[in-house]
């Protein structure tokens, strides 16, 4: 709920400085409808919460005697707010928007606090009791390749990469820079001697 709470705020908020019309109201809606399925996916019940949140979100509005085009782009919004690679390509302002307000979700400050907080439930839930932060090089030969942090690193550039709209990037660098300094900050702390 917090999640698609801000990302329905940041969606109204890039809208507010897009040069199109944007229909907030499908975009409010499909904010929040954007992750529902998302605590099924985590518990292996659904294999998509993208797909599984556009039926239902449209079997909700149909019941609500919502009209068939509002629907539709509420559902397009909804399949193509994901960055996995099966997930189309958003092709309405707004379905480019709720993308943008959702991978933004995962940069900045409170990315990184969730990024952390994934990162360390992944961990958890395969058999590592606590999440990696410091050089791999120096724990047992089981360890991952990288750090959860340099995972972190990679995520918050990933999304920043897929933005597609100019308020989204705008928005994106200012977060990259608290990250940035996030990171610089805790190389120094990991090992002093390296980056002086």
């Amino acid at each position: 709920m917090f999640h698609a709470k801000r990302v329905r705020d940041v969606a109204l908020r890039l809208a507010n400085q897009h040069p199109d019309s944007v229909d907030r109201d499908i975009l409010a809606a499909a904010a929040w409808f954007h992750d529902i399925g998302r605590p099924l996916e985590r518990v292996g019940e659904i294999d998509d919460h993208d797909d599984w949140a556009a039926d239902e979100a449209t079997t909700l509005l149909a019941s609500e005697d919502v009209p068939s085009d509002r629907i539709a782009a509420v559902e397009h919004c909804l399949r193509a707010h994901s960055i996995r690679a099966s997930s189309p390509d958003p092709e309405t302002i707004e379905a480019k928007l709720l993308f943008d307000a959702d991978k933004l979700d995962a940069v900045g400050a409170v990315g990184l606090v969730r990024l952390a907080c994934i990162v360390g439930e992944r961990s958890g839930r395969i058999g590592k009791q606590y999440a990696i932060i410091d050089d791999v090089e120096t724990l047992p030969d089981d360890a991952p390749e990288l750090p959860d942090v340099d995972l972190l690193y990679e995520w918050a550039r990933k999304r920043l990469g897929a933005l597609y709209t100019d308020p989204g990037r705008r928005l994106g660098e200012s977060r990259w820079d608290v990250m940035e300094t996030f990171f610089i900050q805790f190389a120094r702390e990991i090992d002093p001697d390296a980056t002086k």
